[in-house]
């Protein structure tokens, strides 16, 4: 489970089909399997396979980044409403 900054309510409705795909491209990206998910109003919940080379942290810290940082090439007007980089 993992929530955006303030658990700001903003994923479910506007963005959550592109951070569905985003999520999925990522994982695919490191060989993790995503085994279930769901996306919350304000949190994400995902059951994955992680490759046992790789750390929870260090994955979790990918995930957040690389996702936060796709969000706001996508929609650079959040870059604005939520400062730089803190979308997670």
């Amino acid at each position: 489970v993992f929530t955006p900054k303030y658990r700001r309510k903003i994923i479910y409705y506007q963005y959550r089909k592109d951070l569905i795909e985003i999520i999925k491209l990522l994982c695919q990206y490191k060989g993790v399997k995503i085994i279930e998910g769901h996306m919350m109003p304000d949190h994400v919940h995902l059951l994955v396979s992680i490759p046992p080379k790789q750390s929870v942290s260090s994955f979790m810290g990918y995930l957040k980044g690389k996702s936060s940082l796709m969000i706001y090439e996508t929609y650079p007007e959040l870059k604005y409403k939520y400062r730089n980089r803190e979308f997670w």
